[in-house]
């Protein structure tokens, strides 16, 4: 099945090079010793592979440049890595907390 991109919506794939948008920061809350992202008006707080995946997340890397990143690190296959990838940031994109 062909995903057909809608105007002003992401679509990731594996040459994306995602980013976070200026207004979302991302934060370590020591009070509470977990990571938060910051939007206006919300908070949210990802689990500790989404805070891996955005750390990385720098308009530089393309998603198969984290991709392979992470598998050097975690000893996993790059492809099974990447597809993660794209779910994860594809999931954000849509909720507009990614840019590429």
């Amino acid at each position: 099945m062909v995903e057909v991109k809608k105007p002003g919506r992401l679509l990731v794939d594996r040459a994306t090079k995602p980013s976070m948008p200026r207004y979302l920061k991302l934060r370590h809350d020591p009070g509470r010793d977990r990571w938060v992202l910051l939007a206006p008006e919300r908070i949210l707080t990802p689990d500790a592979i989404a805070v891996t995946v955005l750390k990385l997340c720098d308009g530089e890397r393309t998603v198969d440049d984290i991709a392979a990143k992470l598998a050097e690190e975690y000893s996993a296959p790059a492809d099974v890595i990447a597809a993660d990838v794209v779910e994860l940031l594809q999931d954000l994109a849509d909720k507009g907390y990614i840019k590429g």
